[in-house]
């Protein structure tokens, strides 16, 4: 983990960076861990990895 980051971000997390209900937030995380298996990824219920996150929200490349 690289400057201390979390790993994954959770759908409370995301609710408050995002500014959205924490319920709309983990429709979010529901569907980046969608697009994370169709990939053949594994993912974890309620939690997407921060890269693919930040990625997906912010622009930032994330080398998968």
């Amino acid at each position: 983990m690289e400057n201390g980051k979390k790993m994954y971000v959770t759908a409370e997390e995301a609710a408050e960076m995002l500014g959205v209900s924490t319920g709309y937030a983990y429709k979010i995380i529901r569907g980046l861990n969608e697009e994370l298996k169709a990939k053949g990824y594994r993912t974890i219920c309620g939690k997407g990895p921060t890269k693919y996150f930040e990625e997906k929200f912010y622009g930032l490349t994330v080398a998968m």
